[in-house]
């Protein structure tokens, strides 16, 4: 099987030495997303709920551009700096996971990139 790595405009520039996600297969492997908005590769202003909702749509756009979505989410793992965060993420996560919840983590951390308050990441298929 060959490798396809994806890049898209419509979500942030890797912050570093990584892709946005790969194609291996049937399968998608979406990197971790953060809050940063594509146009500035910087973090989007309203805290931990508008910076839920920003990963979220990089990490729709990703899979778009791999030929996958929402909807054939696998796995994800959520990344949160403060567990205190947990149903406000929750609920914003199960509003664009409607048809079927993926299997997930969702563990607290000491500290993200760019000093993000939230990051998740997933496995789909196409």
């Amino acid at each position: 099987m060959k490798e396809q790595v994806i890049f898209t405009e419509t979500a942030p520039r890797p912050a570093g030495s990584y892709s946005q996600a790969i194609v291996y297969g049937s399968f998608v492997f979406c990197a971790g997303q953060t809050g940063n908005a594509p146009e500035t590769n910087t973090l989007v202003e309203g805290g931990i709920e508008a910076q839920t909702r920003q990963v979220l749509n990089n990490l729709a756009n990703v899979l778009q551009e791999a030929g996958s979505s929402m909807d054939k989410v696998l796995k994800t793992t959520v990344f949160v700096t403060d567990l205190d965060n947990f149903d406000l993420v929750n609920s914003i996560y199960t509003e664009y996971f409607k048809n079927k919840l993926p299997a997930r983590s969702f563990v607290q951390v000491a500290r993200l990139p760019l000093n993000a308050l939230v990051e998740i990441e997933a496995i789909a298929h196409i």
